[in-house]
């Protein structure tokens, strides 16, 4: 997925879970974040951002903020995607390709089952299954972790993902990684426990798991490589 119009800017302040200062060349602008989550290891005061220019030119925030540099201590600078509407999107540009599914296959994004609604679902005869996608950008130490804030919703995502194996569907729970190089993937145990306990009763009722990383530029984001899940590992 590319971006158009994208700028870099400098990071100054987060007002509240939307809304943003930063410093552009031309100035200090008010821009909206595309992350509702926490995010507070990435935008820092002074960290380098980029932003997308908005189409509608009406709108009271005339910027997105898609994408942070996380400083690290003796290495380089760590380009980390944060929008989080993009992993959808890259992940219905992958998965033709990916050899999941055959080319008869047709995806559609959001499709309700019992009470949840999931991203996508793939149909081929009698072949269907349903895909919850989660973005990832939080990092710690060349670890991947989800989530970076309590989140019953996706408890709930795992819980039915499971009835769908029971129903005789299939179902994958898709980590989209929005950086490079990470070592590994597991789930935040430290902050929110009960996700990751749901996670592994999914896997083990038979929810298929997926974690992949991505190549990120400041305008473009592509689903890339396989990364090691480590579903005991503590943090």
């Amino acid at each position: 997925m590319r971006y158009k119009n994208v700028v870099p800017g400098r990071f100054l302040v987060r007002r509240n879970r939307f809304i943003a200062e930063v410093e552009l060349a031309n100035g200090i602008e008010t821009v909206h974040v595309k992350n509702t989550g926490r995010c507070r290891e990435l935008l820092m005061p002074g960290a380098r951002v980029y932003l997308e220019k908005a189409e509608n030119p009406a709108r009271k925030t005339p910027f997105d903020l898609i994408a942070v540099e996380k400083k690290r201590p003796g290495k380089e600078a760590l380009l980390i995607n944060m929008d989080s509407q993009v992993p959808n999107a890259a992940a219905l540009e992958w998965l033709p390709a990916s050899g999941l599914f055959s080319p008869r296959t047709v995806f559609r994004r959001e499709v309700t089952f019992g009470s949840s609604r999931f991203d996508i679902f793939a149909e081929d005869g009698e072949r269907r299954a349903f895909i919850e996608v989660k973005g990832v950008t939080l990092e710690d130490g060349g670890i991947a972790l989800f989530p970076d804030a309590p989140t019953e919703r996706g408890v709930k995502h795992l819980n039915e993902l499971a009835d769908c194996v029971r129903k005789g569907f299939e179902a994958y729970i898709f980590f989209v990684i929005q950086m490079k190089g990470v070592r590994r993937f597991g789930p935040n145990d430290a902050l929110h426990p009960g996700f990751g306990n749901a996670l592994r009763r999914a896997v083990r009722a038979g929810v298929k798991l997926l974690v992949r990383d991505c190549r990120v530029t400041p305008d473009s984001i592509e689903i890339d490589g396989p990364v090691e899940a480590d579903l005991k590992f503590k943090t």
